[in-house]
């Protein structure tokens, strides 16, 4: 099951338009994702500024994008929350719109330990039978599911894999000898794929791919074959990009480079996220630069 989620697939952003979500250019994004070989979709993660939807607008932008995806990639609905109860709840839309699998994070700002952290992803994962990643990203949440953690929630049937985010490539080490083969690890850090990659993980959920999906998309894919070479190329092209989608809190400069390239999204964030100053949008401008996307 889980050897369907492979390959570069964008953490969406969600375009605004006036303080509103702008569903005619959340399905342009989609089209425009798939054209370039995205082969997977991620709503309502941090990049999709999930933690600013209200529950509705979260559940509607799931249903849109699978709708207009209409099965051509998966559809990994981010479904996470740091209230139990919530995170079951968005799971069970994710499967009523035909989602895919969910992306469930660490619950944030509580703090539970090893325990907890476990408790909650099987009691998310009991909810519904969809297939679950985890999304351990300690750097947001504090919280961090460590190996041993990983390798007990990998034994419950429909919990397929995890988005790594923590900065430890060794972990991906670690789950190809602690969890079932066909246990899915994707990368969570676009700069880090590259290492993950040969360590064994399938996959990135990029930041990056919001802004150059067909790159993104060609790093993986010279990754999958083992072409380490072209890899490395590609790696070096985007790195400066990866850093620079950091330049200023995500998805700020994503959303900055991707008005600029195109107006393919508008460039409105919600509070706490504010615009890119002058000085980030610079960097980010030389980084589409350095890229060749300028």
């Amino acid at each position: 099951m889980a050897h369907r989620f492979t390959g570069s697939m964008p953490a969406l952003v969600t375009p605004f338009k006036g303080g509103k979500v702008d569903f005619p250019a959340l399905e342009r994004l989609v089209e425009w994702q798939i054209a370039e070989g995205s082969r997977g979709l991620v709503p309502c993660g941090t990049t999709g500024e999930s933690p600013t939807l209200t529950i509705d607008e979260h559940h509607e932008i799931v249903g849109r994008v699978v709708e207009v995806a209409a099965g051509r990639v998966p559809v990994i609905a981010g479904a996470g929350s740091n209230d139990t109860a919530t995170a079951c709840l968005h799971v069970q839309e994710a499967k009523k719109a035909g989602a895919d699998a969910a992306l469930v994070i660490a619950p944030y700002y509580n703090k539970p330990n090893q325990e907890g952290l476990y408790q909650h992803f099987r009691t998310v994962a009991e909810a519904s039978d969809l297939p679950i990643f985890l999304y351990n990203v300690p750097g947001r949440t504090v919280a961090d599911i460590l190996p041993d953690t990983v390798r007990r929630l990998a034994q419950l049937p429909n919990i397929v894999g995890i988005k790594d985010a923590s900065g430890d490539v060794s972990r991906t080490v670690q789950a190809g000898i602690d969890c079932p083969d066909d246990f899915c690890v994707l990368s969570g850090s676009d700069e880090l794929t590259l290492g993950m990659m040969v360590s064994g993980a399938r996959g990135v959920i990029s930041v990056t791919a919001n802004v150059a999906p067909r790159l993104c998309a060609e790093f993986v894919a010279a990754c999958e074959r083992d072409d380490w070479g072209e890899g490395l190329v590609l790696a070096k092209r985007l790195h400066t990009l990866h850093l620079a989608m950091f330049a200023a809190p995500s998805p700020a400069p994503a959303k900055y480079a991707m008005a600029k390239m195109g107006n393919l999204a508008d460039s409105e964030v919600r509070l706490p996220i504010v615009p890119c100053t002058d000085a980030e949008k610079a960097l980010v401008d030389a980084a589409l630069e350095l890229a060749g996307l300028s």
